[in-house]
């Protein structure tokens, strides 16, 4: 094919679109399988234009073509290279090691691309190029797609639908409409006001994973109805936070108005009706008290509490015999939490050594992990502070703080009352 560009990018989509079809009338994909194929693909195809782009500026290959172009990359290209190493062996290869997919696909790839020509200039060092492909595109988009399909991993699957969100959903239109060509302190405010829907979202990614043990993906969802963190306050906290986004974006440029205004339409319309009959069909009285409590869009200022139902009732244990620890607890009660206990460590039947937070269905955090659970009990404000220090990374680092300013953990003396309670 080497020397026509027309059949070098009629076979770059045909091939891999082909090869879909076989792989679904062999088997029919599940629910998960496709939910893989998905997951696969928009990684694939976030990592290959990153690749892509690296490529042309090191010298590993450019591109000749110059309709139908995505920065110097044919669209056609990169899509059929996305399908093959995402969909593809996804659908084609469900079981199949990793590892040796990899090498298979790896292998077709340094075999096809000298082939590409002229529309795929090959440069000297074009091999290292390739690597860097299959480290960060192959490799991530198989782990993804077999995590998916087999319900394991689940941080990892729903980190990496974070990040395809968030390539998608905003790096993307940022790049493509130039809004990130903005001085140095315009850009600094719009970060810190993308702050506060990135952390409803990121907190309610979070929430559907350790609560309802599920993704946000449709074929992927939780198994059971999580009305705890951000959906305490709105009923579609991620539709919100998207939106919230492109109205702020929008300031920078009007376009994001419209994205704004179809994220709210879709939001409000098909997804609405598509989530609404599913979640009555699985989670019944649940779901229609849920949704009665907590309305869509507009968040409450105070969590909605749910004593009987799917959200119960949380504790948080402060030492009461110790004078800073008691007054943590006596700065919390004096704001009313909603949906949360305040009890006193000593009667804990386990030594405790620092705050303790436990949730109604057992989870436990301790130090400044639970002081950041209880502030989502209070209001929307304190909230967001906690979801802040839920971050990986944030709370470890503030924790390291506190027990180097003298917070650290304490012994609780039996009976007597020396307790070891931490703020």
């Amino acid at each position: 094919m080497t020397g026509d560009p027309a059949l070098v990018r009629g076979l770059a989509i045909a091939v891999p679109v082909a090869a879909m079809i076989v792989a679904t009338a062999r088997r029919r994909p599940g629910e998960r399988d496709v939910a893989a194929a998905i997951l696969a693909t928009l990684w694939n195809l976030e990592a290959l234009i990153a690749v892509n782009l690296l490529a042309q500026d090191l010298g590993w290959w450019h591109f000749t073509a110059r309709e139908a172009v995505y920065r110097g990359i044919p669209v056609d290209l990169l899509l059929g290279w996305a399908l093959l190493w995402g969909a593809v062996p996804s659908l084609a290869a469900r079981r199949a090691p990793v590892p040796l997919v990899a090498a298979l696909l790896g292998w077709l790839d340094l075999a096809v691309m000298p082939l590409a020509e002229p529309v795929v200039v090959l440069g000297e060092h074009w091999l290292a190029g390739e690597t860097v492909a299959i480290a960060v595109s192959l490799v991530p988009g198989l782990l993804v797609a077999g995590w998916t399909a087999g319900g394991s991993r689940l941080p990892l699957r729903a980190t990496a639908q974070v990040i395809l969100a968030m390539g998608v959903g905003m790096a993307l239109p940022i790049v493509l409409t130039g809004v990130w060509r903005q001085p140095t302190w315009v850009l600094g405010l719009m970060t810190q006001a993308l702050a506060v829907p990135g952390l409803l979202g990121l907190a309610a990614v979070r929430e559907f994973a350790l609560v309802g043990r599920g993704t946000p993906l449709p074929y992927d969802p939780p198994g059971r109805l999580v009305v705890t963190g951000p959906y305490a306050y709105v009923r579609n906290p991620m539709q919100a936070a998207m939106t919230g986004g492109y109205l702020l974006l929008a300031l920078l440029d009007p376009v994001f108005l419209a994205a704004a205004l179809i994220a709210f339409a879709y939001g409000a319309g098909l997804a609405a009706w598509h989530e609404g009959e599913g979640l009555t069909a699985r989670f019944g009285q649940e779901w229609t008290a849920y949704r009665r409590a907590v309305r869509a869009w507009v968040p409450r200022w105070r969590p909605a509490s749910f004593p009987g139902g799917p959200g119960g009732v949380a504790s948080v244990y402060v030492a009461s015999t110790c004078g800073a620890c008691s007054r943590v607890g006596a700065w919390i009660l004096a704001r009313h939490p909603v949906g949360l206990r305040v009890l006193a460590a000593e009667e804990h039947p386990d030594r405790l050594r620092r705050i303790t937070y436990e949730s109604a269905d057992g989870r436990r955090a301790q130090g400044v992990a639970a002081v950041a659970h209880v502030l989502t009990h209070i209001h929307l404000g304190w909230a967001l502070a906690g979801w802040a220090l839920m971050i990986p990374g944030v709370g470890w680092f503030a924790q390291l703080c506190v027990d180097a300013f003298g917070g650290g953990p304490r012994t609780l003396a039996v009976r007597t009352g020396s307790v070891g309670e931490e703020a």
